[in-house]
């Protein structure tokens, strides 16, 4: 490339431009830092410093290294405002931007993957040789395909040269120093559609495609989950491993898997049978193991459940606890001095904790069903009556409680609506003066007819609990009625089968009975009952009072652990003369004490 002066033509001068010496550099070093070209003149000395020239440019390339086309500092399609255009000067031509004040040139839409350009309004005298003089310094070209009418069609080998391209567009072209028409001409650059793009970006996108397809692949196949080993044939070598696998508590699923597959497969034959039955055998032995595992299974669910039953005992005594401080607040001293909010909230506390307690105590008796029901049907038959004897007078005396604290809480709140309308009624009489409000009386009568009406229903409510509270005593005599009918029932056959048994020869089986139901009543089995039986009766003679299941329980199990509730429960119903069941408390302090007898009878005894 050379230099040329750009008032050259206007002075009219036709003198030769390599000889012009350059006085200022400045808008020849701008034109070539703008289209990424190293600055430097005619000697090859470089014109201005390295940190100025356009970023990433790379002496090695030549011209124009490649760059991100949406980089600052260069405008590829429309420069930003604010830039001007400098002229170019090339080695056969000059190249001169156009007026900044005129809009910039228009482009088409970009095809996909374009890396044509169409060039048009070149002059009539540029040859191919011109043009990749001018456009070689936007990258490499492929292609140039010249038209006769001033146009050609440029393919470079990158798209983003395209970009650098689309720069020149607007420039004037002039060839020379010359003023001829034929020696200059606008330029136009723009995007081309061309086949060989369009295919080429095709490829590129099926590639892509394929990559993106291998790559899914790729990840399926790596969430896929692997499959089955396959399983080997039958021969006497395998066969010898596989029962060496079956001994094997580890491998004894993969190996049975194997075994059923050979049998399946139709290996069994006159020559093979025995190892197969060995085989078999081995599977067999492990029957054993499995039933051990069942059992060590089943005495932790047995333990999961003791603790579960414990958990609830704990929590139904707190219900009672709580129960009992609701039952303390309700009565006539604590509840006269609470405010008719606070009742309310109190009596919807009350009820809520009442329905908990009720939802665990019928657990409890769920899962104590549960566990009678496993014993057998001799001992499940003489506890059963006494339990329900027991339980019928709690539950009797249970429910007879709960009606007269009712019935009392209603006193109290019948007793507590007479004593406002009182003090209304006192008030209305003091204050009655023949200059009050009408309005103020028609209130105070509001409230008395409001506290009547109040009072009236209380009273409907306690007619109904006492008609309540008398029917419920007339079921429990015709309950009571109904068991002494049944107790005398059950001795008439009794006497009935005795005298049976006697003709009919059946001595030993009477005397088994007698024996088994002495044992119950009295008897002490082992060594281990003795114990308890001595440890219980010092623990209950220092509780002169008694003391509930729990508690005991409690106590033994801190000496014996394997002990359960139920074995002593069972013990202390089994002898009547040294140990008796009562009841103590009321309404929600019920509960079921044991006491020490012992010392009270000692010759039935």
């Amino acid at each position: 490339m050379s230099v040329c002066i750009a008032g050259a033509a206007a002075e009219g001068a036709e003198q030769n431009h390599l000889n012009v010496p350059i006085s200022d550099h400045g808008p020849w070093a701008t034109a070539m830092n703008n289209l990424g070209i190293m600055p430097v003149g005619i000697s090859g000395h470089q014109l201005v410093s390295d940190s100025l020239c356009i970023q990433r440019y790379d002496p090695s390339l030549g011209l124009i290294a490649p760059i991100n086309p949406m980089m600052a500092g260069i405008s590829l399609i429309q420069p930003p405002p604010g830039i001007i255009k400098e002229i170019i000067h090339c080695k056969s031509c000059t190249l001169f931007p156009q007026n900044p004040n005129l809009p910039p040139p228009s482009t088409r839409e970009r095809p996909p993957g374009c890396k044509t350009v169409f060039v048009g309004g070149l002059p009539e005298n540029a040859t191919e040789e011109i043009i990749r003089e001018v456009f070689d310094q936007c990258g490499e070209i492929t292609a140039i395909r010249k038209s006769k009418k001033n146009f050609c069609h440029i393919r470079f080998s990158e798209e983003f040269m395209v970009d650098k391209a689309i720069y020149l567009s607007g420039y004037r072209m002039r060839i020379g120093s010359s003023t001829d028409k034929k020696d200059s001409g606008r330029i136009h650059v723009d995007f081309a559609q061309a086949r060989d793009d369009l295919y080429e970006w095709e490829c590129k996108q099926r590639f892509m495609a394929r990559e993106e397809r291998h790559r899914w692949k790729i990840h399926e196949d790596r969430l896929r989950p692997p499959s089955p080993p396959p399983v080997v044939h039958y021969s006497e070598h395998e066969a010898a491993l596989l029962a060496d696998r079956l001994k094997d508590d580890n491998k004894f699923s993969e190996a049975t898997g194997v075994l059923f597959t050979w049998i399946d497969r139709g290996e069994v034959n006159r020559r093979t049978a025995n190892h197969f039955y060995s085989m078999i055998q081995s599977a067999n032995s492990h029957v054993r193991r499995l039933m051990n595992e069942k059992a060590q299974h089943e005495e932790e669910m047995e333990i999961a459940k003791e603790a579960f039953k414990n958990a609830l005992m704990a929590i139904l005594t707190q219900f009672e606890q709580i129960n009992a401080v609701f039952t303390a607040a309700t009565r006539q001293k604590a509840w006269d001095h609470f405010t008719k909010a606070q009742r309310k909230n109190i009596d919807i506390w009350r009820k809520q904790c009442e329905e908990l307690r009720n939802a665990h105590s019928e657990e409890i008796m769920g899962i104590r069903r549960e566990e009678e029901m496993e014993m057998s049907d001799d001992d499940s038959d003489e506890i059963a009556c006494k339990r329900m004897r027991v339980e019928e007078n709690g539950v009797c005396d249970q429910t007879q409680a709960s009606l007269k604290e009712e019935n009392d809480s209603l006193r109290w709140q019948l007793d507590a609506y007479r004593n406002e309308v009182d003090l209304l009624r006192k008030e209305q009489i003091r204050n009655s003066r023949p200059d009050e409000d009408y309005a103020h009386s028609q209130t105070q009568e509001s409230q008395l007819q409001l506290l009547q009406q109040s009072m009236h229903s209380m009273q409907q409510q306690l007619l109904n609990l006492q008609e309540k509270l008398s029917s419920k005593e007339a079921e429990l005599e015709q309950a009571r009625e109904e068991h002494r009918h049944l107790e005398g029932e059950v001795l008439l056959l009794r006497d009935k089968v005795s005298p049976l048994c006697r003709i009919y020869c059946i001595p030993a089986l009477v005397r088994s009975r007698d024996r088994r139901t002495e044992f119950m009543r009295g008897g002490v089995a082992s060594e281990k009952e003795a114990l308890l039986l001595g440890i219980m009766s010092t623990f209950l003679h220092v509780h002169p009072f008694g003391a509930n299941l729990e508690y005991l329980w409690s106590y033994i199990q801190k000496l014996d652990a394997k002990v359960t509730a139920m074995e002593l429960e069972h013990l202390m119903v089994r002898l009547p003369s040294m140990f008796k069941q009562e009841l103590s408390g009321v309404g929600a302090n019920l509960e079921k004490r044991w006491k020490f007898c012992g010392f009270d009878s000692p010759s039935t005894a």
